[in-house]
């Protein structure tokens, strides 16, 4: 629960940064920031759902690099239509949807570094 809380809590902090910066105001940054997040957990649900009824049909799409790719255009659909429905620009809203979900997921790879090396450590330490 932590890890989830702490990546959260990066990925609040990235949306709301690069929202407040295409929008210069904190108030639409800050909403922008904590909707799309919850929207996007509903949506990845649904996603999910799709796609483990279409999996069990189709071989192919057991593939990971698939499944990647069908999520972040779900992202990439979720964080646009948030940012455009708040903001009433469809270029924060263009934008929004290239930046963000590309910057958290890079922020999310040395995320999950940093978790895997506080686990070495803990079974070390042990």
């Amino acid at each position: 629960m932590k890890k989830t809380l702490s990546f959260a809590a990066i990925h609040f902090t990235v949306a709301m940064i690069v929202a407040y910066l295409l929008t210069g105001d904190i108030l639409l940054g800050s909403l922008i920031a904590m909707i799309e997040p919850m929207v996007n957990t509903v949506a990845f649900y649904f996603h999910e759902r799709a796609w483990n009824m279409m999996s069990k049909r189709n071989q192919r799409t057991q593939a990971p690099q698939w499944k990647t790719v069908s999520f972040a255009f779900v992202h990439f659909s979720v964080a646009f239509m948030v940012s455009y429905i708040i903001s009433g620009s469809l270029v924060v809203g263009g934008i929004m949807a290239l930046i963000e979900p590309s910057i958290n997921t890079c922020v999310y790879y040395f995320h999950e570094r940093i978790w895997q090396r506080k686990t070495q450590w803990q079974c070390l330490a042990h």
